[in-house]
C-alpha cells in the first residue's frame, strides 16, 4: 500500500506562502509546452493562478500578492529591483487594492494543455479542469481522515481504512470490547455477528451487574440497621461501570474474569444459572427464527399457488389465443383462395371483353399493328418472330380462325419479304360445322393513302391438314411466304406504313 507518515507541523518562518495557508500557482511542470514568461508568476514563478496585474505591470498569483502584502510592510515588487533597482517609484509598492485582474491572461492560462504528474496517473486536458481532476485524481497521495497520521492514494483509501488504519475501531456496546476495523471491518453485520458469538461472555457481564446490584442493596440495607459488613466491597454504587468492578482471581472467560460479589455464593451456582440464562435465550432466538421462517414458507407457499394459478390461466388463454388464430387462419387461407378464383374470373372476363370488342362475325377482320418498327426489328433479331392476330369468325356461329404474319418473312420469304398466314383454330361450334375448311381467303395490305392496295387470294387446299378440323387450339398456318417485299413496305412512296402502324 502507498503509504508514509508524514511530521508534526513546523514553526519556521518561509519567504513564501506556505501550501496549506496560500496555494502556489500551478507548476510549470503539469504545462505540456514551456510556458511563455507572461504566464509565470512574479513571486512564486510558477504558471499565475488568479493573475493579478500591479501597477507596475508585473503579474502576480491572488494568494501570492495577498502574502507578500501580509507580512512585508511596503513591499516593493520583487521584479522591479531585480530589472532596474533605480527606476523604483511609487507605482511599484504592493498593494492589493492597486492590483487588478488579469483577465485576458487567465483566459489564455486556462486553455493551456496540461497533465497530471502524479506518478500512475495518464489524464490530460486543459488547465481549467486541473484543480478538478486534483480533487478526483486516484493516484494523489491524501491523509487519512481518521488523523491515523498516514499519507495513502486517493484509490486504496478504502483498503487502508477496512485493513489498516488503528483509528477505524468499533466499540462494542455491551462488553466494552473494541473491534478494529480489520477484524470485523466495522460493519454492521459484522458487530451482529460479535454479539452473536459472545453472548456467553455479555451474559456473564449482565449476571455480574445484577450480582452488582444486589450487593449494593443489601449493603446499604445492613448500614441501615447500623451493620457495617468486615470487607469492603469494590462498588460503590449501581451506577458503576463493570469495567472499574475489582475481579477477583478465579473465573475467566474470553479473557475477562468473572466478579463474585456474594462471599456466600458457589461457582457452580453462577454457572447453572448463566447456562439456564443462555439457553433459554437461544431457545428464545430459535423459536422466532422459526416463526420468522414458518411466515416466509407461508407466503412462498401463497406465491407459489397464486403463481401456479396464473399460469394455468395464462396456458390456458394461450390455447385459446392459438385456436383462434388456427381459426383466423384458416379463414385467410380461404379468402385466399376465393380472391384467387375471383382473379382468375375477373381475368377470363376481361379477355372475354376484350374479344367481344374486337372480334368479328361476319368473316371479315381489320387488323391494326401499331409500333410496327420496333416489331420488325425484334423479328429481324429473332425475339418475336411472328404475331397472332385476335381470333374473328366466318359467321355467329361459323369457323374460328386468325391471322399470323412475319414481319421479317418466313420460308422462301425470310429476310426479303413479309409473310402473311391464314389459321384454323378451334372453335366452340366445330362439330356443327362442315369440314374441310372450304371458303375462299382475301388477303389485303391497305395502302393509308389509298393509292395502291396489297391483295392477294387462294382457295384452301381440302387434302391439307391445315383445313381439317383443329384437334389442337390451333391447325398449321398456311398462305402467302412472300405476300410483299420489305423493301416495297418500308418505301416512302406508299403508305403501308404511316405513324408506325400497319
Amino acid at each position: 500500500m502507498a503509504e508514509k507518515t508524514t511530521g508534526g507541523p513546523q514553526d519556521v518562518p518561509g519567504s513564501s506562502p506556505d501550501e496549506n495557508e496560500f496555494p502556489f500557482g500551478y507548476p510549470t511542470s503539469i504545462c505540456e509546452d514551456v510556458p511563455d514568461q507572461k504566464y509565470l508568476c512574479s513571486n512564486c514563478n510558477n504558471v499565475l493562478k488568479k493573475a493579478l496585474q500591479t501597477l507596475c505591470g508585473h503579474r502576480y498569483c491572488s494568494a501570492c500578492l495577498s502574502w507578500i502584502v501580509r507580512n512585508n510592510t511596503n513591499a516593493i515588487c520583487q521584479k522591479c529591483k531585480e530589472e532596474d533597482p533605480s527606476t523604483l517609484s511609487e507605482g511599484s509598492l504592493l498593494a492589493e487594492e492597486r492590483a487588478f485582474g488579469d483577465a485576458a491572461i487567465n483566459k489564455e492560462i486556462s486553455e493551456l494543455r496540461v497533465h497530471c504528474v502524479t506518478l500512475g496517473c495518464s489524464w490530460s486536458g486543459i488547465m481549467k479542469n486541473f484543480e478538478e481532476h486534483q480533487s478526483l485524481c486516484e493516484y494523489a497521495l491524501i491523509p487519512c481522515h481518521t488523523g491515523c497520521g498516514h499519507m495513502v492514494m486517493r484509490k486504496k483509501l478504502a483498503d487502508h481504512l477496512e485493513n489498516g488504519c488503528v483509528n477505524n475501531v468499533t466499540t462494542c456496546q455491551k462488553c466494552k470490547r473494541s473491534l478494529s476495523s480489520s477484524e470485523y471491518q466495522g460493519s454492521k453485520g459484522k458487530i451482529k455477528e460479535h454479539e452473536k458469538t459472545a453472548v456467553g461472555a455479555h451474559m456473564l457481564l449482565l449476571l455480574q451487574h445484577i450480582k452488582q446490584l444486589k450487593a449494593s442493596l443489601c449493603t446499604a440495607a445492613k448500614a441501615a440497621n447500623g451493620f457495617i459488613p468486615q470487607a469492603e466491597l469494590n462498588v460503590n454504587g449501581a451506577g458503576k461501570s463493570i469495567s472499574d468492578l475489582q475481579v477477583p482471581a478465579g473465573l475467566e472467560i474470553n479473557g475477562d474474569v468473572e466478579i463474585d460479589c456474594f462471599p456466600g455464593s458457589s461457582v457452580s451456582e453462577d454457572e447453572s444459572v448463566l447456562q439456564q440464562l443462555v439457553r433459554e435465550k437461544v431457545i428464545s432466538e430459535l423459536e422466532n427464527k422459526l416463526h420468522v421462517f414458518e411466515n416466509i414458507v407461508a407466503v412462498l407457499n401463497k406465491e407459489v399457488e397464486t403463481s401456479h394459478l396464473e399460469i394455468t390461466a395464462l396456458r390456458r388463454q394461450s390455447e385459446l389465443d392459438q385456436n383462434i388464430i388456427r381459426g383466423l387462419e384458416l379463414k385467410i387461407a380461404e379468402l385466399h383462395r376465393c380472391l384467387m378464383q375471383k382473379d382468375a374470373g375477373l381475368s377470363s372476363l376481361h379477355k372475354s371483353l376484350l374479344f367481344s370488342e374486337q372480334a368479328s362475325y361476319d368473316g371479315v377482320f381489320l387488323w391494326k399493328i401499331t409500333d410496327v418498327g420496333r416489331k420488325l426489328q425484334d423479328s429481324v433479331t429473332g425475339r418475336t418472330v411472328s404475331l397472332y392476330s385476335p381470333a374473328f369468325y366466318t359467321a355467329k356461329y361459323g369457323y374460328k380462325v386468325c391471322l399470323r404474319v412475319y414481319l421479317n418473312g418466313d420460308g422462301t420469304g425470310k429476310g426479303t419479304h413479309l409473310s402473311l398466314f391464314f389459321v384454323v383454330m378451334k372453335g366452340d361450334y366445330d362439330a356443327l360445322l362442315p369440314w374441310p375448311f372450304r371458303h375462299k381467303v382475301t388477303f389485303m395490305l391497305l395502302d393509308q393513302n389509298n393509292r395502291e392496295h396489297v391483295i392477294d387470294a387462294f382457295r384452301p387446299d381440302l387434302m391439307s391438314a391445315s383445313f381439317q378440323r383443329p384437334v389442337n387450339d390451333m391447325n398449321v398456318a398456311s398462305g402467302c411466304p412472300m405476300f410483299l417485299p420489305l423493301a416495297k413496305l418500308q418505301s416512302p412512296k406508299h403508305a403501308y406504313v404511316k405513324e408506325d402502324t400497319l
